[in-house]
């Protein structure tokens, strides 16, 4: 599906206008069912697109557990004006600070984990095709440098070699304080080339890109599939890519602009001097369900980051999760102005016995948050649900539950 530009220009709702639309909604012909539960309202529908490829493209990289652009532009669209300060306090891949920043909104990120920092900086100010096309020609790939053991079972030999030479400039531009945005740019790109499952790929055929396998389960996949790694050539896939990335940016490049990143635990005071959040939109961690450390551990060798140093947020029971929950509601509301709105998406887990959005109102109302309404997300959607062997809107598959708050 083509990517159309976004109608930006209404005013902004009310949160009473906002639930009527909701109750209100036939974009996708169906209606919407109403319920109410504990006294809030619940909206249960098609919101948003299950199409893929239906956002830009510069949201096309991958990562564990994100959502879809669709998401956060619903909240954005009708809950903030141009030039307000969206924020997002676990950005991931920055989905929430992208679309913000293409819809002329200030975003505002966070994220413990710095390899998150790395997905979202260059996305919001890329470069043009022809300046990564020359820096990539500056670049000597092909001289010999120490290449890691262990790793020939994901790559070619030359194609590793030219990973390390990669990797090693960039960390001495990084070093050295020369690193621009083509450099941030070819670094983005490259760790989402570093291992999928396809020859856009640096490496051979292996997990999905947002789960790299350890090196002994690679060497299993390799024997289970008779194959080898294949020479690929580096600058040629990162500039693939890039095309692919910048695909709908003359059409619309970002307009908005970064108010910065904290790089912490959400449980701790944001220290932020600027404009009051008007919107904040996030998806944590649903306790323990994905291991941001064990999936990420080769995009981290490359950009040169410990990964068991981060202290990726993870609880396994659920009285941990709701001292999370209070602790990002708390640090988030000290920023927001009042009135403000909170869009809080979490999913069901243990099988759907576990309606994590119910646990999101019962804290809020401790803090400085009121829950206005839950907004279900329902799609009929069967690249997911195939690929995981699961129904649709079973486990979490293609429902979002969305608990929107007003900052008292």
């Amino acid at each position: 599906m083509q990517y159309q530009l976004p109608f930006t220009d209404s005013e902004r709702l009310t949160l009473d206008e906002f639930k009527r639309q909701l109750a209100e909604w036939r974009r996708y012909n169906k209606e919407t069912v109403v319920e109410e539960r504990d006294g809030i309202p619940v909206f249960a529908n098609e919101f948003w697109t299950s199409k893929q490829r239906a956002a830009h493209s510069l949201h096309e990289i991958s990562y564990r557990a994100c959502f879809k652009p669709q998401l956060p532009r619903f909240f954005i669209e009708r809950l903030t004006d141009p030039g307000d300060v969206v924020f997002d306090p676990f950005m991931g891949r920055g989905t929430t600070l992208l679309e913000a920043v293409l819809l002329g909104r200030d975003a505002l990120g966070n994220d413990v984990n710095p390899l998150s920092r790395v997905l979202v900086e260059a996305r919001l100010d890329p470069p043009t095709l022809p300046e990564v096309a020359a820096r990539l020609e500056c670049l000597a790939l092909g001289e010999p440098t120490e290449r890691p053991a262990g790793f020939e079972v994901f790559f070619d030999d030359r194609t590793l070699n030219q990973i390390c030479r990669l990797r090693s400039y960039l960390a001495e531009r990084r070093a050295s304080g020369r690193a621009d945005k083509v450099d941030r740019w070819i670094q983005m790109v490259a760790i989402n080339r570093l291992t999928g499952h396809s020859k856009g790929f640096f490496s051979v055929y292996t997990l999905p890109p947002n789960q790299a396998a350890s090196i002994e389960s690679q060497r299993k996949i390799n024997a289970q599939r008779s194959q080898r790694p294949e020479y690929r050539d580096v600058a040629q896939l990162i500039l693939r890519k890039t095309r692919a990335l910048l695909r709908d940016a003359e059409a619309q490049a970002p307009k908005g602009r970064s108010r910065g990143f904290f790089q912490q635990a959400v449980d701790a005071p944001f220290e932020y001097g600027g404009p009051p959040v008007v919107l904040a939109v996030t998806s944590p961690p649903f306790m323990d369900i994905v291991n941001y450390k064990k999936d990420n551990w080769m995009r981290c060798w490359f950009v040169g980051v410990d990964a068991d140093a981060i202290r990726i947020t993870q609880t396994r029971k659920l009285a941990e999760w709701k001292v999370l929950v209070r602790g990002v509601l708390q640090s988030v509301a000290a920023i927001a102005r009042p009135g403000g709105v909170f869009a809080f998406e979490v999913g069901e887990i243990r099988r759907g016995s576990l309606l994590l959005d119910r646990v999101v109102a019962e804290v809020a109302q401790e803090t400085a948050w009121e829950p206005v309404c839950v907004v279900i997300n329902e799609q009929t959607f069967t690249k997911t649900s195939n690929m995981w062997g699961v129904d649709n809107n079973e486990r979490g598959t293609n429902s979002n539950r969305i608990v929107v708050m007003r900052r008292r």
